[in-house]
């Protein structure tokens, strides 16, 4: 009866799950208490004992009064720890293998084998995730980063009170450090034979419920590190986004570009058309923006002499939250002198092609049931022929006349039908901005397979070099998979009085929309909408870049490339959010 002699002692006010074996019949049998915990792909449940109820459906363990109460029974059992003359909070422990690595190195031995020389002794640690105890027995399945294994203790073979501590003290969550034989039972069951253990950590909350799980997403994305716990294939997604990190800077390293750091604080926010976020610098006496872009600065490197640069890092835009848009995001930006938007074409190919041999091994994968193509080369198509083969509009013949090119597109089949998409057409002030548009509605969404498209509008584009041979374009290029832009890249500007005149329109067009919301005298009490706050920000211009460019600027090609939307495809996760670690959300009421 010593199992329920633990439930007794430990754990009465908990409500968590618990199998009696004897519950089921009043026959007289030895009692078998068994808790389990974080079994995929259900998440499992966690206290030091587990909820009573097995025909009930159990309230979330999270409730308030039951994490209060094992938290209170927990700190007692750190109490008793700390009477017993041990440290529930250790240093250090001295490992000699991971779980993984056991489970690859035993792989071979039998069915009721075990293994008692010395160099069979190991020495692991990790998280208890599952326990049951049989009397003079109990296991318990640790999981470390590599993965998990058995934990194989008998009474016998554990010294003075070591077995009774065990089963009372060490609790679902508890990280302990382990040293034994290794064991496989007669079930198959690859395990340490435990000799003796320590606590390293002592767990005072407890896991999610093993039926219901961590399944809130907003808790899952507030609190990652339980949702790593109960759902070990999001850890997982984390390191495969290691691996694309590094498969990213190898790419671009083994082609002779170097990384350098630009700053985060900046004094004009440049780069990209975006909403900044300000900061006050209190001995300075300035405003400062977290930048948007990385661009300018690793320009002003190519006029410095460097010739192929990149920086993978942080920018920060004050935009919406959506399943493809973080306030915070990760790219990759590069310069390379003397080369043009072709070259970086072939550099996004070279790039996710590398990840996804790195992370899926393969060059066909799946996303969201949409089986995905990377073998090279990728589609290359203008936007003027993607919109006409969708739309049968040829913006090449409508020349500048942005009245009658409206009234075509609102005729054409599958748009203007939507009060939005007519209203943003409606709303553009060059033909460009409408070719870039009806791209954005109609074409954008269908783009399921690598490609690239070609020669934007120059209205859209004004840190981009004019097309050689076709007037108004550019030579830009964006890329695309699953509907979703992946890649930006441009042949560089870089005459310095055209990128002035550009970069002086762009802040002239954005302080007209400015101050057609600034709140009138008798409107100022009145809420603004959405898309009006959107476009109540300062824009300046870098002097300082400008200036830059006067020194001279080599002919160069750069591209941007998103590293969370890639990490998204390749590994099947349908929001930014869930391969962002600490994704930024709402206020919690």
């Amino acid at each position: 009866m010593e199992a329920w002699k633990v439930w007794t002692a430990s754990s009465h006010p908990l409500k968590q799950l618990i199998h009696l074996a004897s519950s089921t019949t009043r026959r007289r049998t030895f009692p078998r208490f068994i808790v389990t915990c974080c079994s995929p792909p259900t998440t499992t449940a966690a206290g030091g004992s587990m909820v009573a109820g097995r025909n009930r459906r159990a309230s979330s363990s999270s409730s308030t009064s039951d994490r209060e109460a094992i938290r209170a029974i927990r700190l007692k059992k750190v109490e008793e720890l700390r009477n017993k003359g041990l440290e529930p909070y250790a240093y250090k422990w001295d490992r000699t293998h991971t779980a993984n690595q056991l489970q690859d190195i035993y792989r071979d031995l039998g069915n009721g084998e075990e293994l008692n020389s010395g160099s069979d002794h190991v020495s692991i640690a990790g998280r208890i995730v599952a326990r049951r105890a049989f009397g003079k027995l109990a296991f318990f399945t640790l999981r470390d980063d590599s993965g998990t294994i058995q934990l194989y203790c008998e009474k016998e073979r554990l010294l003075n009170e070591q077995f009774e501590q065990l089963k009372t003290l060490v609790d679902i969550g508890d990280l302990l450090g382990v040293s034994g034989s290794i064991k496989r039972t007669e079930k198959g069951e690859l395990s340490v034979y435990v000799n003796s253990f320590a606590i390293l950590t002592k767990s005072l909350l407890p896991l999610p419920d093993k039926y219901h799980g961590l399944t809130d997403m907003d808790k899952r994305y507030r609190q990652r590190y339980v949702d790593m716990i109960a759902n070990p294939e999001v850890a997982d997604i984390f390191r495969k986004r290691a691996k694309i990190v590094s498969a990213i800077r190898r790419t671009v390293e083994l082609s002779g570009f170097i990384e350098v750091e630009t700053p985060v604080l900046q004094g004009a926010a440049g780069g990209a058309e975006a909403r900044p976020f300000v900061t006050y610098h209190n001995s300075l006496g300035r405003d400062l923006y977290l930048r948007i872009a990385t661009e300018l600065h690793l320009k002003r490197m190519l006029v410095g002499g460097f010739e192929k640069v990149y920086e993978m890092g942080r920018i920060f835009r004050n935009e919406g939250i959506s399943t493809r848009h973080n306030p915070e995001f990760t790219t990759i930006e590069m310069y390379e002198a003397y080369s043009d938007y072709e070259s970086m074409m072939n550099m996004a190919e070279e790039i996710v092609t590398q990840c996804a041999l790195a992370v899926c091994g393969k060059l066909t994968i799946d996303y969201q049931g949409t089986e995905i193509c990377l073998e090279r080369p990728w589609r290359r198509e203008t936007m003027h022929n993607l919109v006409k083969e969708a739309t049968g509009i040829d913006f090449n013949e409508l020349g500048n006349d942005l009245k009658v090119a409206k009234e075509i597109t609102l005729r054409a089949p599958g748009i203007g039908h939507d009060s939005k998409d007519k209203s943003s057409i409606e709303a553009c002030t060059s033909v460009g901005h409408l070719l870039n548009e009806v791209f954005e509605i109609v074409v954008e969404p269908q783009l399921l397979q690598p490609t690239f498209v070609l020669d934007y509008p120059i209205e859209i584009s004004p840190l981009a070099k004019p097309h050689r041979r076709h007037a108004g374009l550019t030579e830009r290029f964006e890329l695309f998979i699953c509907g979703r832009e992946l890649a930006n890249a441009f042949s560089e500007l870089t005459d310095p009085m055209d990128q002035r005149g550009r970069l002086e329109e762009q802040v002239r067009q954005h302080n007209e929309k400015r101050a057609a919301v600034v709140p009138k005298p008798d409107r100022a009490e009145e809420k603004t909408t959405k898309n009006e706050d959107d476009d109540a920000y300062e824009v300046t211009l870098d002097d300082d870049f400008l200036t830059a460019l006067e020194y001279g600027m080599p002919p160069a090609s750069g591209m941007g490339l998103g590293v969370d939307r890639l990490v998204m495809l390749l590994t099947n996760s349908a929001s930014i959010r869930d391969v962002i670690a600490f994704p930024v959300l709402k206020v919690q009421q």
